[in-house]
């Protein structure tokens, strides 16, 4: 009779119970990772939605804050009057004719003798006949209307007869911005509850505006004047952004044909041609970190270089336009760097095995399938350029400058710095709605900006 070397425990394991029990354990213990693992899996989805919704709500309160208090700034109080230049109160004579024998000398002097006399015309009694001829029951506020509108229009209406002197003796409809502290009292942003001597209008003043606005004399119209105007301390309800939004288009022209060209032929020649050796790990190691340098210090480098030894303007879009490709050539490096390496070797493996040059490898397959990343990149570099401000401050381009640009060499400031300075003017009531306003076009050029890359990056891409 034959014995069985297995023990009490191993048979118990082939006892149909036992078996059963084990596997129940190992399912309920299977179960209870799997539920865990579950529930973990919930909780970062949870959590990284949360997250999400989180950014999104905070980006919605930021853009509604900006457009609540920058969207009515783009209508301002406004008024269009019947102006008759009238000869009489004009009556500087006719602009100066050059005769046959005179020199050109003696024929400037007469007409700067006449641009002299022009100068002492009341040309505000111009504009506030204009006003009661639109409401003849102005008549009576006579004394107050010079304060409803700003003071550069008077200047306005000269320039209109210096450029075209034939308007003497006629009638012209021509739109009258209100002065700024007529328009935020208008507007509502100023508490009307306040005593008389913390008011900026005299109580005649504010009257005379409420009726005209009742009147329909005064209306908010949309401001195209905020886009074709320079700054303007003089004159605030003149101020506008053409100054500031010439100077920033001509740094991002300087930025794209400086800093695009060098930073893609940069890390096409690191990628793809230079050796792996210890002089390029230096350069891949200051590269990165030169991309995180704050933009203050490019500021300080373009102050001490290109103003201090290069003795370049100060306050020109030349200047700013450099110190931002620095800034921005390091982004455009590692941009096109990653989206060379993003191309599979096979690509250029194949191009060799058929007998192409490495010249043409890169240049006729490489590049082609790499520019969506490249075009995004250089894109993206140059919205964060359009968006600097510290180290436009250091070179002198947040200085008031009254004229648009015509050129790069010119004074200029960019719409960042206009933020800026806005933000700080002590007519805080008209300019915080300016200053919102010009972060909605700042904001508005980068959306667009990200846009194309976008466009440009569906458009290039090539699926392999």
């Amino acid at each position: 009779m034959s014995t069985s070397n297995t023990s009490p425990a191993d048979q118990n394991v082939f006892d149909p119970r036992v078996a059963a029990e084990l596997r129940e354990k190992r399912k309920a213990k299977i179960e209870k990772s799997l539920a865990k693992r579950h529930r973990k899996e919930k909780t970062f989805r949870i959590f990284g939605f949360s997250a999400v919704v989180l950014g999104l709500a905070f980006v919605a309160i930021l853009f509604s804050s900006i457009l609540y208090k920058g969207l009515p700034a783009f209508w301002q109080a406004s008024m269009t009057v019947p102006v008759y230049f009238d000869p009489k109160i004009i009556d500087a004579g006719a602009a100066p004719v050059q005769n046959k024998n005179e020199t050109p000398a003696q024929f400037n002097e007469r007409y700067i003798a006449w641009q002299t006399e022009m100068g002492m015309v009341d040309w505000d009694a111009i504009i506030v006949n204009a006003m009661i001829a639109k409401d003849p029951a102005l008549t009576k506020d006579r004394d107050e209307l010079n304060t409803i509108y700003t003071s550069s229009e008077a200047y306005r209406v000269r320039d209109m007869v210096f450029k075209d002197p034939a308007l003497i003796g006629k009638t012209v409809d021509i739109k009258l911005l209100a002065d700024a502290n007529i328009d935020v009292w208008l507007a509502g942003n100023i508490d009307r509850s306040l005593p008389d001597e913390q008011q900026q209008l005299s109580p005649e003043v504010r009257k005379v505006a409420d009726q005209m606005y009742a009147d329909g004399v005064l209306e908010r119209t949309f401001n195209t004047q905020l886009f074709t105007n320079p700054d303007s301390r003089s004159s605030p309800a003149t101020a506008g952004l053409a100054g500031a939004f010439m100077g920033s288009l001509f740094m991002m022209l300087i930025v794209i044909f400086i800093s695009i060209p060098i930073g893609v032929a940069s890390a096409v020649y690191l990628e793809e041609f230079a050796k792996k050796n210890w002089l390029t790990d230096v350069i891949e190691v200051n590269i990165n970190n030169l991309a995180a340098v704050p933009s203050i210090v490019f500021g300080l480098l373009g102050a001490a270089i290109f103003i201090g030894w290069m003795h370049l303007p100060i306050s020109a879009p030349l200047v700013g336009g450099l110190v931002l490709s620095l800034m921005t050539l390091p982004t455009v490096i590692i941009t096109t760097r990653a989206s060379l390496k993003a191309v599979p070797p096979s690509i250029r493996q194949a191009a060799l095995g058929l007998g192409a040059s490495r010249v043409q490898t890169i240049f006729h397959h490489v590049l082609p399938l790499a520019l969506p990343g490249i075009l995004t990149g250089a894109i993206i570099g140059v919205a964060q350029a359009l968006g600097e401000t510290a180290p436009l401050l250091l070179i002198g381009m947040s200085a008031f400058v009254a004229n648009v640009p015509v050129s790069p060499v010119d004074q200029a400031t960019a719409l960042p710095v206009q933020v800026f300075l806005w933000q700080g003017n002590e007519l805080r009531n008209f300019f915080e709605g300016r200053t919102a306003a010009a972060i909605i076009v700042l904001l508005g050029l980068m959306i667009v900006l990200n846009s194309f890359a976008i466009w440009l990056r569906k458009k290039f891409e090539v699926r392999w």
